[in-house]
Order: C-alpha cells, then structure tokens, then sequence
C-alpha cells in the first residue's frame, strides 16, 4: 500500500499517537512528524503533554494538537473520539501505544492496578479501532498501528497481565487487518523487545544489566522501524535482530523451562514447598 498522500482539504495528514508525550509513543510522533504529518498527542499527563507538544512544534514546524485524557478509564476511547470531532480533526492515522508494566503474580496484583492496565491494553484500544476505524473504512484510506510485545509470543509467570494484554493486541491486529485492508486502511503491528524507557522500574527488571549487554534497544531506533512498517503497510514489525531471535526462541521455549524458570526466578514468589 504506497504512503498516504495528503487530504486536498486538509494538506497534511493527521496522526493521532496515544501514549505520545514520552518513549515509544513521543518517538513514534517525531517520526511521523519528520514524514509530514501533523499529531495529535493524547496523555493524563498534562505537563509532559505540553512539553512534548511544544517541543515537536519547534523541531518540525507543523501542527501540534494535545489531549489530556486518561485511557485507563471507562469510556475513555468513546470520550477521545467525540473530543476529537470536536476538535474539527480526522486523523488519517491512529497508533494505539499507550501503556505501563504490570510485573508480579496475578494473586498478587492489586485490582485497580489491574483493572487499569486491560483498560488501557484491551478495552481502549479495541474501541479506537471500533470508532477510528469506522471513520477510516468509511474514508477509504488510512493506517493504524497497535504497540505490542515480543512478550506476546510466549506466556511468562510474573507478566501475565502485561504479556497477555499483548498477545491480545497482537491477535486483534491480525483480525482487523484483514478486515479493514479491502477498504483502503491498513492495519500493522509493533512488537518491540526491551526498549530504554521509563516502562521498566530499575527494581522490577535488570535494566542496567540489559543495557550493558546491548539487549535494550533505544526508543527512535524502535520508533523508527515501526513508523517504516506502517507506512509500507507491513503487517507485522518486530525491530532489532536480537529481538526476532529472542521472539523466535521464547515461542519455542518448551512449558517445563518456563515452570523451571517461575520456581527459581528470584523475583517471583517461591511457594510453599518450591525449592
């Protein structure tokens, strides 16, 4: 699918990037800003939000709109959509990329963390493309990215929420590719591994490990082979080499070297009588 000239009644394509005031989502938006587009930033955290804004104005020069509205509420997505009409905008792009690190045992986890998290991973993205989508179809052209994970290609104990969530995003690209392509609208799937940002707290993975061994990739380098994919209207983009091999190697992983992994993992509960 070529790239998406820009509307004759609009003169740049718009890109709404959830999530795009920090990591992934703000790389994701200079990228996208670098090609021509104008954004649209959507985050609860107004002054990041701001300061983001502000600061892909200067750097690109085009237009800048900024939402502040938390997508781990009910009835989030439906709110963005009529905030956005609003607004008098129709975005040609949608990336859903907002998103947190949920790490602990399932038992473990407190309900409202939770529930935010399948809010902001399921419920909000789903009902973007549901509401985008529609207008996309109806348009007869677009694009959409949903972020995933390589965490998706194998169940781990200790992000079963977070990898999980994923793996949903993961199939709900699939399925809404192949339903939105015979309208014009493509639909590709971002699944980074380790990225530096502020997702993983230094007390909940080896980070600084993981950066001295070259595991993390940085977020323009993940932004820019994501914004590259959906431009080219690939299904599916897993950046980094190391990343499609680890993707690869946890799918194959067998299911007794995953167990063997939860009863000796330090960071995870041993249980009663686990050696």
């Amino acid at each position: 699918m070529p790239p998406i000239p820009p509307s004759p009644d609009v003169g740049r394509p718009l890109a709404l990037v959830t999530g795009g005031c920090s990591g992934i989502g703000r790389a994701l938006a200079d990228r996208l800003a670098a090609r021509g587009h104008d954004l649209l930033l959507v985050s609860e955290r107004p002054d990041r939000l701001a300061e983001a804004a502000e600061a892909l104005r200067r750097a690109h020069g085009g237009a800048v709109h900024a939402v502040h509205l938390d997508l781990a509420r009910p009835g989030a997505a439906l709110e963005l959509h009529r905030r956005v009409g609003e607004m008098g905008l129709a975005p040609d792009v949608l990336v859903s990329n907002a998103g947190f690190l949920l790490f602990g045992e399932v038992a473990d986890t407190p309900l409202d963390r939770a529930d935010a998290l399948l809010q902001l991973h399921v419920v909000t993205p789903s009902l973007l493309c549901t509401l985008f989508g529609r207008d996309l179809r109806q348009r007869g052209r677009g694009r959409i990215l949903l972020v995933s994970s390589i965490s998706a290609w194998r169940d781990f104990p200790g992000i079963a929420y977070y990898g999980s969530s994923k793996k949903y995003l993961r199939g709900f690209a699939r399925a809404l590719r192949s339903e939105l392509h015979v309208h014009g609208v493509s639909v590709t799937c971002l699944s980074p591994g380790p990225t530096d940002t502020a997702l993983y707290a230094p007390d909940a993975a080896p980070v600084a490990r993981g950066r001295r061994l070259g595991l993390f990739m940085s977020a323009d380098a993940v932004a820019e082979a994501g914004v590259r994919a959906l431009l080219a209207g690939r299904a599916e983009c897993v950046p980094g080499l190391v990343n499609r091999v680890m993707a690869t190697a946890s799918a194959l992983t067998p299911q007794w070297v995953v167990d063997l992994l939860r009863r000796r993992a330090p960071w995870l509960r041993a249980g009663a009588g686990t050696p």
